[in-house]
């Protein structure tokens, strides 16, 4: 009787998870299926025939393209910028709202905003703001800026730029409100104890709070990555649609809707599969404590 019990139990468990697993098969896991298979094939809008199965022949082609690597080192380094910053951020600002004040409801509004307000509103307040179309002594000097920066350090260096201080300026508020949720989980009986077993505030930090939040820091990089890796629409716009720096989302989509070639598309696209493959395995040995070796 037990047994049966517990197979009715698992079947109901079962069924109740099927609605949810249909939907994860039919939008996630359905739409990346479809790509694999078209990155190995010849499907173009450029072929005259039908699509055949070419194995790995663009994914061969990808790494003798030296536009890739160079697409990959942006695109890595973007992932890297704008995450560091954010979490260095996001920390800070969630240790200041944190802490009781008057103010701190209007603080947490301004710090929640940037977040909530639709994101295709503010990128063109943003392109504005950076790239003035109208002439006025302030696109002057940001035309200026452009050109200072670009010679500085080469040709799209301002674009890159502009893209990365957006997404810090939108992802930052969400790692901070994030890590505050993770603040206000902690018990505050362990930080009372903190503030008699350490001599400053900076060792408190160092020794208890960012390890209490290693867990939820975690999460938030990896919260970041996604986001950064699907940010085409705001590169596309922060830049007028011209991207002088080449990034792997928006070279896949110039080669799928400007060119046609969607197996190559796919394969540049899925070029990205192992390195957030890889972030995922730092930040899950990140997010589990060391298991204590025995004595």
């Amino acid at each position: 009787m037990l047994q049966t019990a517990r197979r009715r139990q698992v079947a109901a468990a079962y069924a109740l998870m099927a609605p949810a697993l249909a939907l994860v098969l039919g939008v996630l896991a359905y739409p990346l299926g479809w790509e694999i298979w078209i990155s190995l094939t010849s499907f173009s809008s450029r072929g005259d025939g039908g699509a055949a199965f070419v194995g790995l022949a663009s994914y061969a082609r990808l790494l003798r393209d030296a536009e890739f690597w160079r697409a990959l080192a942006t695109t890595v380094a973007y992932f890297a910028v704008t995450t560091a910053v954010k979490l260095v951020l996001g920390v800070g600002m969630a240790l200041l709202l944190a802490r009781p004040s008057r103010g701190r409801a209007l603080v947490f509004l301004a710090v929640f905003l940037p977040w909530a307000y639709p994101g295709g509103v503010t990128v063109v307040a943003w392109y504005w703001m950076l790239n003035p179309p109208l002439i006025t002594g302030y696109s002057v000097f940001m035309g200026n800026l452009k050109h200072a920066v670009d010679g500085v350090f080469g040709t799209g260096a301002y674009a890159f730029l502009s893209v990365a201080l957006f997404n810090i300026w939108r992802g930052g508020s969400f790692t901070a409100i994030f890590l505050l949720a993770g603040l206000n989980a902690i018990p505050t009986e362990l930080f009372e104890y903190a503030r008699l077993e350490t001599a400053s505030a900076w060792q408190r930090l160092r020794e208890v709070t960012l390890p209490l939040l290693r867990p939820y820091m975690a999460l938030a990089v990896f919260l970041s990555f996604t986001t950064a890796f699907a940010d085409l629409g705001n590169v596309w716009m922060l830049t007028g649609g011209r991207v002088v720096f080449p990034v792997i989302g928006t070279h896949a989509y110039w080669l799928a809707v400007k060119s046609g070639q969607f197996a190559e598309a796919a394969a540049w696209t899925l070029s990205l599969v192992p390195l957030l493959a890889v972030a995922l395995v730092f930040l899950f040995r990140w997010f589990d404590p060391h298991e204590e070796k025995a004595a």
